[in-house]
């Protein structure tokens, strides 16, 4: 099938919605709620195009493409069309970015600056209230949520239901009165997949004190401790201090999707509790050592046990929290130089 996008014709698949074939071509459109994970939502209405034949806008998110198609994904009317969704989610939605976690990598904020609404937005909220209400409770006390933030794009509710599979959050009432609630609470596991397509500061990371702009941040791309799965994370320092952790979509094993403990589970980092040094026990206490003192005593523990019951007296466990390179060399320490196969590993969840 040939469809012509802005006078440029593309070879394109059964299937394909508008939205994917512009994408796969480096044609813009804008969006606010589409994710590529999940089916398509259709809630913003941002996406519109003109299509030659139809009276009226459709949505490239859902608009499959068909065999001589002919589509406009950029014109005067298209634009002002796209600018009056942006004022009517405007209408309701607090201007708080001084205040909002989400300030400087806002997908709203974005749109308000490309379609030219900064001096709109006084006209439209005279009168109305310009902060947001406080955090409403939420299916898990790590995630914060700001129900007067929210645009309804529906982004956590479709991926906690078809990526998940847990469907904690439902739209409730109808109209004006519509927000996004954790309904079924009970099944949320805590993944944090909701705050991570949020598109605005309505759900917002609730477990380091600590905040930071993205211009304020080192980003350090690393391999989450927590299992054996080896899922890629994305640190969030800030003055040295870890204070959020993102995930890029596109790295495998995990694609963007993490755990509860890969998501929240940092705090563990900067803990004054956290071992430093090596412990021995001493006159029934542990006391600090060296890493020379504590290796000498492991080697001559595991030599005197060697020598008076045998190698298979020694077991060893390896960690999933260790690369596959140590885990190799700790699984090789116990058969060439203990003598022995009892040697196992957590490779689970």
């Amino acid at each position: 099938m040939v469809v012509t996008i802005n006078g440029r014709q593309f070879e394109v698949e059964q299937g394909q919605t508008i939205l994917d074939v512009a994408r796969a071509n480096d044609i813009y459109i804008p969006t606010l709620c589409y994710l590529e994970k999940v089916s398509p939502i259709g809630s913003c209405g941002l996406c519109v195009v003109e299509v030659e034949g139809q009276s009226e806008p459709v949505q490239a998110c859902s608009t499959y493409v068909e065999d001589g198609m002919v589509i406009i994904t950029d014109s005067p009317s298209l634009f002002e069309t796209r600018r009056k969704v942006l004022e009517r989610i405007l209408e309701r939605h607090p201007l708080d970015c001084p205040v909002c976690d989400k300030a400087g990598e806002c997908r709203l904020q974005d749109l308000v600056y490309e379609f030219g609404l900064e001096g709109r937005i006084a006209d439209h909220r005279v009168g109305i209230p310009r902060l947001q209400e406080p955090p409403v409770t939420y299916s898990t006390p790590g995630i914060k949520y700001y129900p007067s933030r929210c645009v309804l794009c529906q982004r956590c509710v479709h991926v906690c239901m078809e990526h998940v599979g847990r469907g904690v959050l439902v739209v409730n009432e109808e109209g004006d009165k519509a927000r996004i609630e954790p309904l079924y609470a009970d099944n949320c596991i805590s993944c944090g997949e909701c705050l991570a397509v949020c598109p605005v500061g309505a759900l917002t990371e609730n477990v380091s004190p600590l905040k930071a702009r993205p211009w304020q941040k080192k980003v350090v791309r690393t391999v989450c401790p927590y299992c054996g799965v080896g899922c890629v994370l994305e640190l969030n320092v800030a003055r040295n201090k870890v204070v959020k952790v993102t995930v890029d979509d596109t790295i495998p094993p995990n694609y963007g999707t993490l755990c509860v403990k890969g998501r929240f589970g940092f705090e563990f980092i900067n803990s004054e509790e956290r071992l430093k040094k090596p412990l021995l026990r001493k006159n029934g206490e542990f006391q600090e050592v060296s890493w020379e003192e504590a290796l000498d005593f492991v080697a001559d523990k595991l030599s005197s046990i060697k020598n008076e019951a045998g190698s298979d007296a020694i077991a060893g466990l390896a960690s999933a929290k260790c690369t596959n390179e140590d885990n190799y060399v700790f699984q090789k320490f116990m058969r060439a130089v203990i003598g022995t196969n009892n040697v196992d590993h957590c490779a689970r969840l």
